[in-house]
């Protein structure tokens, strides 16, 4: 029998909109939704299903710089620049998987849909089986009014309406040569340049969840959905110590802190960072820092412990989890951690990928009691608060 070759399949996610509606100082797709961006979330959801080949993303370059941070460690191919509508947008990431290397199918789909669920995508590609196009799309099921003013001047037969979603997929060819020859118009979404070009586009019926955020109350709407769905709560809590050694300055979280003395440990000896690693693996129950960074292997002399604390929260991230919270509390004497607290804070919040007001940095001495008390060293305690599927 022959062999059966599964056709490619792009997701093409379009994130070059501003935003203006939302009224963020960013575009909403770089805001936090449950402790990651909208982007990522949009784009995690494509990567992560076995039909899709690849993603690519569209974007204003503006805000690559938010592009690169909200999706650092994917390993993307580069960014296409979108244009000056959606439409625009739209073509320019299909010319740029033409000169790439056509795909069978494409999916295009708004970066501002983050609750996209695997189903769906599924079904959307299955139709193309049997037509050059698909959408997502909701039944009408409120009573439509037409109206002048605040007044009513008729009611709108519902029947057979549908509410547009994406993705929508087409057969590549097709639709990259429908978008060039609609060149100039001002269509509103890809299956209206199908329609016009004579293409076929089936309706694919989707689910509500796959709203796109458009205002904050879409945004919190959007959160309460993930949460809902998270409802296995875990704390775990972390406990470290380093001695002093020589030296001119300290590593507490992630920062070099100037001392009269270093700390002594295999890797750069950030207690706080390795108590907060240790928090949030007992939270996973997934064992000790010790038992994932052995203190025996040459690879971790002298490592960042960022990399410990990325690992923590990359394995949180595979369990489909997020870190709701981080509470770090440092012990010492000296140095003061006052001064520091808040890039502390900032810099955690960036090695874990989520707000900084979802990190608490504490310092509190022992009353010149113990060993920290003596200057002998720098303790830290940490808690971590995170929420997995149920």
């Amino acid at each position: 029998m022959p062999t059966c070759i599964a056709p490619t399949c792009i997701a093409l996610i379009v994130a070059g909109g501003s935003g203006q509606r939302f009224g963020a100082e960013r575009p909403k797709q770089y805001l936090d939704l449950a402790g990651k961006p909208v982007l990522r979330r949009t784009v995690e959801a494509f990567r992560g299903h076995p039909q899709v080949t690849g993603v690519r993303v569209v974007i204003d370059p503006t805000w690559r710089d938010a592009y690169d941070a909200a999706l650092s460690g994917l390993a993307l191919p580069h960014p296409v620049a979108g244009g000056a509508s959606r439409q625009d947008s739209v073509r320019n990431g299909l010319e740029a998987l033409a000169a790439d290397g056509a795909p069978d199918l494409v999916l295009i789909h708004d970066a501002a849909r983050p609750l996209i669920d695997a189903d769906t995508i599924a079904a959307v590609i299955a139709a193309l089986d049997s037509t050059p196009g698909a959408i997502a799309a909701v039944p009408v099921a409120d009573t439509l009014k037409r109206g002048s003013g605040n007044a009513i001047t008729g009611t709108v037969d519902r029947d057979g309406l549908w509410r547009a979603q994406t993705p929508q997929g087409f057969r590549f060819p097709d639709i990259l040569e429908a978008h060039r020859s609609a060149v100039g118009l001002s269509l509103t979404d890809d299956a209206a340049v199908a329609e016009r070009a004579g293409l076929t586009v089936a309706l694919v019926p989707s689910k509500e969840d796959n709203f796109k955020v458009t205002t904050p109350d879409d945004l919190t709407r959007a959160t309460r959905a993930i949460m809902s769905s998270l409802w296995d709560v875990r704390t775990g809590s972390g406990f470290d110590v380093h001695r002093f050694t020589d030296g001119d300055f300290v590593t507490l979280c992630g920062l070099r802190v100037p001392h009269s003395h270093g700390l002594e440990g295999h890797s750069d000896a950030d207690v706080g960072l390795h108590a907060l690693t240790d928090a949030i693996l007992g939270a996973l129950a997934a064992g000790d820092i010790g038992s994932h960074f052995p203190p025996t292997d040459p690879r971790w002399r002298g490592a960042d412990s960022a990399r410990f604390l990325r690992h923590a929260a990359d394995l949180v991230a595979e369990r489909g989890g997020v870190i709701a919270h981080a509470d770090l509390t440092i012990i010492c004497e000296r140095p003061k951690v006052g001064p520091h607290r808040a890039a502390m804070a900032d810099r955690i919040a960036q090695i874990l990928g989520i707000e900084v007001g979802r990190v608490s940095v504490k310092a509190t001495t022992t009353e010149q009691l113990g060993f920290t008390g003596r200057r002998e060293g720098i303790a830290a305690q940490a808690v971590a608060t995170v929420r997995l599927p149920g």
